[in-house]
């Protein structure tokens, strides 16, 4: 697999969803009559995409709103929601803050100290409002954040940082033992973000009950260009798979993995699940919601970073309803709405009766399927040419 860069040095090729496209098999089905669902930790989900726990996408209405539509949103406990009680003024603040000045102010904004009181706070209120209550932080946060949030009723905790692994060496501070707290907390744990097959079988090893796959890809992300560390989706999320499978093989246990970042449309999407994953999160796409507290406006998780940012705060616009977004009537035309719409027709042009069977579809390396014959949507910069 792997190609010569340089004298004793080989380096292996991998692929982003741009360069692959799915090949339809021998049968077709009625995108009516698949199954879009997916099980976590025995719940059963209609909706199998995760709303990204960013603080330009989720609140508490959006994560009440996404969960009655059949889906999961995480909010964020390291940002705006736990550190203000009135969080949309500070919103507000950032959607009106020039390009040149936004990260600074972010920057600012995020240095006003958690208030551990507004954790089980909103944990509260997503559960009084009939939500599905996820929560995300980071792993330095965990241990102390996830015992407020069970007790405040919590379904789901998220541990995530930019790279993930089981065995993270520090000598200033004591690293999360993610096999312990795994163990000790009562609700799910998701772990994330991880992009090897080596990584991901020794989180599964921890008892997780999920894992996310993703380093750097997000839309607001900036950690490939700071950093130079990253694995294009496609190929991560393969890989993650495998461990997966091979895990599933030899203990009879099987754990979903959940595509996190990347994506921009519904093929994107529809991709990542042939890759082989059970689930997606995205952010960008949903900020564009009305129901998002962004403004029209995202950022990723590390623009406020004090010392290197490694995001930024991008316009993205209010397209249309959440619900247009994952249901449609799509309204625009280039696959940012009717995502749903889009995963039940592809299952349906591929013969894949669910999401499992999408994954062993047939996958081609094809960069040119988005600009074959698109000359005039190019030139026009509509559809797949935007």
């Amino acid at each position: 697999m792997a190609e010569w860069i340089g004298i004793g040095r080989r380096a292996r090729r991998c692929y982003g969803f741009d360069e692959i496209a799915l090949a339809p098999g021998r049968i077709t089905i009625n995108p009516e009559e698949v199954d879009t669902s997916w099980e976590f930790c025995g719940k059963k989900f209609s909706v199998p995409i995760m709303a990204a726990a960013m603080d330009g996408v989720v609140d508490v209405d959006f994560a009440v709103a996404m969960s009655k539509l059949g889906g999961i949103a995480a909010l964020n406990l390291d940002g705006v929601q736990t550190r203000y009680d009135n969080p949309n003024e500070v919103l507000e603040d950032i959607s009106k803050a020039t390009p040149e000045k936004a990260t600074n102010l972010i920057q600012k904004i995020y240095t006003s100290p958690i208030k551990e009181k507004l954790i089980g706070k909103r944990v509260e209120e997503i559960k009084k409002k009939g939500g599905y209550a996820t929560v995300s932080c980071i792993p330095q946060n965990a241990a102390k954040f996830a015992k407020i949030a069970q007790a405040a009723g919590a379904d789901c905790f998220i541990v995530q940082s930019t790279v993930t692994t089981s065995q993270h060496v520090a000598t200033r501070y004591t690293p999360l033992d993610l096999h312990k707290f795994c163990k000790e907390t009562k609700i799910p744990v998701i772990l994330g973000n991880c992009v090897t097959y080596n990584v991901t079988l020794e989180l599964l090893e921890t008892g997780c009950a999920a894992i996310l796959v993703g380093v750097g890809p997000g839309a607001a992300c900036t950690t490939r260009g700071v950093l130079g560390i990253g694995v294009p989706q496609v190929t991560a999320t393969v890989d993650c798979a495998g461990a997966r499978d091979f895990y599933y093989q030899k203990t009879g246990k099987y754990v979903p993995i959940i595509t996190d970042g990347g994506m921009r449309r519904g093929g994107d999407v529809c991709k990542a699940f042939a890759c082989g994953a059970d689930a997606v999160m995205i952010g960008s796409t949903f900020a564009r919601a009305k129901e998002a507290p962004g403004r029209g406006f995202h950022w990723g998780m590390a623009t406020s970073h004090g010392n290197l940012p490694r995001g930024t705060r991008i316009s993205v616009g209010v397209s249309g309803s959440l619900e247009q977004i994952l249901f449609g009537p799509a309204m625009v035309d280039d696959g940012s709405q009717n995502l749903m719409g889009a995963l039940s027709t592809s299952l349906g042009s591929l013969g894949a009766k669910n999401i499992k069977e999408m994954h062993f579809v047939e996958i081609i390396i094809a960069p040119s399927i988005q600009t074959e014959g698109k000359l005039f949507q190019a030139s026009q910069r509509v559809g797949m040419g935007k």
